[in-house]
């Protein structure tokens, strides 16, 4: 069987949807060593070349079956093709996002899906939405969840911080919700040191930087192995977004063996036993939660142990393994 993956690694793609495409492309043939993979990665969105050369050089390569790793795809690419689709966070938040955004999910993206074979995404709660935005009959959906990064369940330096933190890891958009984690943040006993610290740059705007004991500290762009530092360091990580489709951060926090906090509406459900939730916006409980972590050590112990059991059962290579058994299904079918 001969699987052709587009493998493109794209400027409009999110840092999470690299990874899956990356991590899927190097770890298939490895999993699977019954299946060739022809892999293509070149290109861009929106034009000729993903529309009329990608779907062609697919047909020469005479593939058995397509998996699109995005939902920036070629409206006609070779059947039988399986889809992936992270999340519909631009149809849920339309308001957070340009306003050509929408069209594009219910033409082009709704097309896709419609003549997919299967279409995968990472937690149930996108099976709902695939259904509801854009017609996606659930019995056509698989949802296989996403993987951790080895380096995140190897053993790691934590970092050294002057006082204890909480921590935040991802972008800044609108739907991330960063005002609930800063008003808990500051409405914080006075006595009780903590800084802040979130990944990215300093464009908070108005925002106070300082509180009676503490600090929020931007920390621009963080590599991995830095990354997996802060995490280990944290005394939690707090995780506001309004929604996620899986949300990376944290199962790699979770890895890390840290503490996670999480708004109800954006943790997995594969690891929400694992966590402390709050409502979305809900600066009040979000405090709490914090509080928790910060007064109960056994809680926070509890938590972590936990998380870090349950972070080492999803690997990529299982990710993998469990897309490749769908490619063997739809084309035994």
């Amino acid at each position: 069987m001969r699987v052709g993956l587009d493998a493109r690694l794209t400027r409009q793609m999110s840092v999470g949807m690299k990874a899956y495409a990356r991590e899927l492309a190097l770890r298939l043939p490895r999993v699977a060593p019954d299946l060739q993979f022809v892999t293509f990665d070149r290109g861009g969105n929106f034009g000729w070349q993903e529309q009329i050369a990608l779907p062609a050089a697919m047909r020469r390569a005479n593939v058995d079956v397509v998996h699109l790793l995005s939902l920036y795809a070629p409206a006609f690419p070779p059947r039988p093709y399986v889809v992936t689709i992270h999340d519909l966070i631009h149809l849920r938040f339309p308001q957070y996002f340009k306003a050509k955004v929408g069209p594009y999910y219910h033409t082009l993206v709704r097309f896709v899906c419609s003549r997919a074979a299967r279409v995968i995404t990472d937690d149930p709660r996108t099976v709902q939405d695939l259904q509801r935005y854009l017609g996606v009959d659930p019995a056509r959906t698989r949802v296989i969840p996403l993987g951790v990064d080895d380096r995140f369940l190897a053993p790691i330096d934590a970092f050294a911080a002057p006082r204890p933190y909480i921590f935040y890891a991802g972008n800044h958009r609108a739907h991330k919700d960063l005002g609930t984690i800063f008003a808990a943040w500051h409405s914080l006993p006075e006595e009780l040191p903590l800084d802040l610290y979130v990944t990215g740059p300093d464009d908070f705007g108005n925002v106070q930087k300082t509180r009676a004991n503490g600090r929020l500290v931007a920390l621009g762009d963080v590599d991995d192995d830095a990354l997996a530092s802060y995490y280990a360091g944290a005394r939690a990580l707090v995780h506001p977004a309004l929604y996620e489709g899986f949300g990376l951060p944290m199962l790699e926090a979770m890895a890390a063996g840290t503490a996670v906090i999480a708004c109800e509406d954006s943790i997995p459900a594969v690891l929400r036993d694992c966590a402390l939730t709050f409502p979305a916006r809900d600066v009040a409980a979000a405090r709490m939660q914090v509080l928790r972590i910060l007064q109960d050590e056994g809680l926070r112990t509890r938590l972590v142990n936990e998380g870090r059991v349950r972070a080492a059962g999803f690997t990529w290579d299982r990710c993998a393994a469990a897309t490749a058994q769908l490619y063997r299904e739809i084309v035994e079918a």
